[in-house]
């Protein structure tokens, strides 16, 4: 304090009687630290014949223990949820005191992809062992190798990346435009990705080989000919988003009857609004009594003089006869209350796919691809629920590493309960009231119409 406010000129010295407190948030970066561990050495003097004795050392990520799983949590969390490229990671750890070659960062994510590639399989199999998945896919470049594995016998998958990357090879191209799959459960909490070389049919026939239930997704031709040769064992949604949104990007061309269907749509999705909190069966039996009829209606209107007279050559034209030609897909909802009315929230895990994509750029290798799909179906399926991405990481692969072998309690729904500190509660709570927010201004929506009929 100066001097002029702790003395009074007229009476002294000043006395203390309280303090304003103000708190400054400052920021620190990350530190590293390198732990020293000693493993002793035992032997019997002048007996060199009984040999050295040393305690057992636990199971490494890397050959000498060199890097902590805390490590290996950075990288996967850096590139696979902050969507930054090696070269940005290695700048990060340098901005902390260590600066590692980008081989190092890559090598460690390998060592940790291995780690992690039976509990990715154990989700894959969790996934499938669900009776309704919502699938998508997005494109990655995948660089050409400069030596093309050769096809194992019996293996349609490595046949398949051997032809396409022959091709390609042979038309002197430098990459191939590979796909990322997202396959997403309704029923589990869990998400799981899956890389192939092309959208070529074989990769989700072979993926959903073992899949019996409801599958949600785009009308791909490839869906429907996985539909057709299931024998039944596999029901192919359509989404409605998609049927909405194809009348929505005509409407300028025929406004009246575009927003005909487009106020339809709106039916529909209201009636889905009224009943997020319903239970699976109350779900079914509203859809039943409220949108089985404005479906009908729909195709009744499809039926019509007024709908016939629409230049068939048209972009509406085109988004009529999709209605017309999924109507079994479109509908297939009303007869599952467990399944949604479209496939937005697999649609929205290609998000996290892009975004990676423009920082990354590319995929070096098929191994590369791979890998990476298991890292983004452990990575999403963290974010799906809530969780911290580093530290449940770190904790899952602290746990394999140790030997576990209880799949089942690394599942991040499981495993949260048993780490609620690990929960991002902020999320949670934007996410309900995100959805208070729309169920709001639905009901409005509805006061409002309901009002303007009287």
């Amino acid at each position: 304090m100066p001097e002029d406010v702790k003395h009074c000129p007229t009476h002294g010295e000043r006395k203390p009687i309280d303090y304003d407190v103000v708190e400054t948030l400052e920021f620190e970066r990350p530190k590293l630290r390198v732990r020293v561990t000693k493993y002793p050495k035992y032997v019997c003097p002048e007996h060199p014949e009984c040999g050295v004795g040393s305690p057992e050392r636990p199971t490494g990520l890397v050959e000498g223990n060199r890097y902590d799983t805390s490590v290996a949590a950075e990288i996967i969390t850096g590139k696979y949820a902050y969507h930054q490229p090696i070269y940005r990671e290695q700048d990060y750890f340098a901005g902390s005191g260590w600066t590692p070659a980008r081989s190092t960062l890559l090598n460690i994510l390998v060592a940790a992809a291995f780690v992690i590639r039976p509990l990715a399989e154990f989700f894959k199999q969790t996934v499938l062992g669900s009776s309704i998945l919502g699938t998508d896919d997005t494109r990655v470049t995948l660089l050409l190798p400069q030596t093309i594995p050769k096809p194992v016998d019996g293996d349609l998958k490595s046949q398949r990346i051997y032809e396409v990357l022959s091709d390609a090879a042979a038309a002197g191209k430098p990459s191939v435009t590979a796909r990322m799959w997202a396959y997403r459960s309704v029923l589990v909490p869990l998400n799981v990705f899956d890389f192939t070389v092309s959208r070529h049919r074989d990769g989700p026939d072979a993926f959903l080989e073992n899949f019996t239930g409801k599958l949600m997704a785009d009308c791909y031709s490839g869906y429907q000919g996985i539909e057709l040769r299931s024998g039944g064992l596999i029901e192919r949604g359509a989404c409605t988003a998609h049927a909405r949104r194809k009348v929505f990007e005509t409407r300028e061309a025929y406004p009246l009857e575009s927003s005909l269907l487009l106020a339809k749509f709106q039916q529909l999705y209201d009636i889905e609004d009224r009943a997020k909190t319903f239970s699976a069966d109350e779900r079914l039996a509203l859809r039943q009594a409220e949108a089985a009829p404005v479906w009908a209606s729909i195709y009744a209107w499809l039926a019509s003089e007024a709908a016939a007279r629409i230049l068939p050559k048209s972009k509406f034209a085109e988004a009529l006869n999709y209605l017309r030609n999924h109507r079994e897909a479109l509908t297939l909802y009303l007869t599952d209350g467990q399944m949604p009315i479209d496939n937005n929230e697999t649609e929205q895990l290609m998000k996290q796919v892009a975004l990676g994509r423009k920082n990354w750029l590319f995929v070096g290798s098929v191994a590369a691809g791979e890998r990476a799909a298991d890292f983004l179906t452990l990575v999403s399926s963290a974010v799906r629920n809530d969780l911290d991405v580093w530290a449940y990481t770190k904790d899952v692969l602290d746990q394999l590493l140790a030997g576990s072998t209880d799949y089942h309690a690394l599942r991040p729904d499981i495993w949260k309960q048993s780490h609620p500190e690990a929960i991002r509660e902020y999320r949670v709570q934007e996410r309900r009231d995100r959805a208070d927010r729309q169920r709001f201004h639905r009901a409005q929506r509805r006061i409002a119409a309901q009002s303007e009929n009287r």
